[in-house]
């Protein structure tokens, strides 16, 4: 049987700011982000099974990537575990939906957390093949599974 890649567009806007960086993006800044993910399997052959002739329905995949990725994070900003008390202070007695990372929010180490996360949520005979992530119209950062093994 034939392995197929699936791949499924999700949008999200998001704030960052990169701490200890000499340029603008050291300041508070947001993106409208893109990112596809790719997944890769086997279709399902049963005329009983609900999902015959497809890797994973792609309602599943939109329902995981939803829940795990994009929900905590659309309209939020980012910011590595150990800005300052202040802000982070500030930002949370003024409500705002605040994420704190263990990581630098690049858009590489994104796609880094993104990977350790999807990778156990999908079916077992799907495998997550890649992620790109759009920061803007004319950058993004890919992750694959094939670079990584």
């Amino acid at each position: 049987m034939s392995s197929i890649r699936l791949t499924r567009l999700f949008t999200f806007e998001a704030a960052h700011a990169l701490q200890n960086y000499k340029g603008g993006c050291h300041n508070i800044h947001g993106h409208s982000y893109k990112l596809e993910v790719t997944i890769i399997g086997t279709p399902i052959v049963s005329e009983t099974h609900p999902n015959d002739g497809m890797v994973m329905d792609f309602k599943e995949l939109k329902k995981i990537v939803q829940e795990t990725i994009i929900e905590p994070i659309d309209h939020a900003l980012l910011l590595r575990h150990d800005a300052p008390l202040e802000l982070v202070e500030a930002l949370r007695h003024l409500s705002h939906k605040l994420v704190l990372t263990p990581f630098q929010p690049t858009c590489e180490n994104m796609l880094i957390d993104f990977k350790q996360k999807l990778r156990h949520l999908l079916p077992p005979q799907v495998r997550l093949h890649s992620l790109k992530l759009w920061e803007t119209e004319k950058s993004f950062a890919e992750w694959y599974a094939s670079d990584n093994q």
